[in-house]
């Protein structure tokens, strides 16, 4: 039940918007603390309001004025937009009907699936992030990039993490990609007699990357989706905040071995704290038997559908990655090597959307540029609108087959 965790994402709609009437005189005054890109505009809109005072023979507001009590009309008709939009999300009647496809391998918990169903297309592995669930890449009916591969005459393979066990509680980095991954895939160049593409996906796309390095032989290339390398490029200040995130969370790490799906949404949340806001006060608006209101819950329930990063996980990613930038200071290790992507010697696609904001495009752009002779397109689409959005097929599916077909 979403949007998690609800009581963030609610304090911070509703403090944001009750907290506009309070600034109306600030606003007036000319004491808000506006970004330097907005002065400009604050300062004709000050200029507007003490006109409208003066034609209304008023030396300032009053109790009566009419631009405080179209702020306060203002502020209810969006609260009444958002909890309408939460509330008609959860009473939607969508619900993800798609069936898995064949199962070739098994290890813990988790499932390495076949949508090519054995048959005998142009195989490729791909690998997600281990913070979310893997089905992004098969969300609906509608939005599925490993069936529209599998329809174009490829054998898609995806390891799908699934949710952490007692086993996978004890789990590093290390375990991950020099253990499960690689152990996924010697069973797919076994089943296939040859090295095959290997596709990662944001976090995902770091783990193949370690990969590419440690079994060059097995990978007949690399593809690179929205994945972060650099972690201070663009705002070093908000890397080392979501470091700390962290520390206020060790007890339980200790005790639970994992970082809890609540705490790790509320991680997301930091990036855009009124996202909730926004996204369903235009939820609200929707037609709810329209096809853009089913896709809006497909992918809602996708994001609430998350899973705990393992505390071994956890500590790599946010204390190594964002809090020291480990991967560009060539101190991120894996099976005591570190990964240098200038040791990569595959060919190498990065995608890289202008528009994303979960991995701003200088963190992705760092580590092609470090890979020998990789191939960069930068669509202009979004982290997730890369592989869900009416653009994807066009600005992502398309030149990935292409790629992939000369690859594989």
């Amino acid at each position: 039940m979403g949007p998690r965790p609800l009581g963030l994402h609610l304090t911070a709609a509703l403090g944001s918007l009750l907290s506009s009437s309070a600034a109306l005189p600030l606003l007036r005054n000319g004491s808000l603390p506006w970004n330097p890109a907005l002065r400009e505009r604050a300062a004709a809109l000050r200029d507007e309001m003490s006109q409208a005072d003066r034609l209304r023979g008023k030396a300032g507001p009053s109790a009566d004025d009419p631009l405080s009590r179209e702020v306060d009309r203002e502020v209810r008709r969006r609260i009444d937009a958002v909890l309408t939009g939460i509330e008609r999300y959860r009473r939607h009647p969508y619900v993800r009907d798609l069936p898995d496809p064949p199962v070739v391998w098994t290890e813990g918990g988790s499932r390495l699936l076949d949508y090519g169903e054995g048959g005998g297309g142009r195989p490729v592995l791909f690998v997600p992030s281990l913070v979310n669930r893997a089905y992004i890449l098969d969300l609906s009916r509608d939005k599925s990039l490993m069936r529209w591969l599998a329809a174009r005459g490829f054998r898609p393979l995806m390891l799908d993490w699934g949710r952490p066990g007692p086993l996978e509680r004890r789990f590093t980095l290390t375990d991950y990609i020099a253990g499960r991954l690689e152990r996924a895939l010697d069973v797919v160049v076994e089943a296939v007699g040859r090295p095959v593409p290997v596709v990662g996906y944001c976090m995902g796309g770091l783990l193949a990357a370690a990969l590419a390095q440690r079994r060059p032989r097995s990978l007949a290339g690399l593809g690179l989706m929205a994945t972060p390398w650099d972690f201070h490029a663009e705002d070093a200040a908000t890397a080392r905040r979501v470091a700390a995130f962290i520390q206020p969370w060790g007890p339980a790490l200790e005790r639970w071995g994992e970082l809890p799906t609540d705490a790790l949404q509320a991680l997301f949340a930091q990036l855009d704290p009124l996202l909730a806001l926004k996204k369903f006060g235009s939820f609200a608006r929707m037609a709810p038997d329209s096809r853009a209101a089913a896709a809006f819950v497909a992918l809602e329930d996708w994001l609430n559908d998350g899973v705990p990063l393992v505390a071994g996980v956890a500590r790599d990613a946010l204390a190594g990655w964002y809090g020291r930038n480990d991967t560009m200071a060539g101190a991120w290790m894996v099976a005591g090597l570190p990964v240098d992507p200038a040791a990569i010697r595959v060919p190498t696609l990065a995608l890289i959307p202008e528009r994303d904001r979960i991995v701003p495009p200088a963190s992705a752009l760092a580590l092609p540029a470090a890979i020998p002779d990789a191939r960069i397109l930068r669509p202009p689409l979004g982290h997730i609108g890369m592989v869900v959005s009416a653009g994807a097929e066009t600005g992502v599916w398309n030149p990935l087959a292409e790629w992939l077909a000369a690859t594989g």
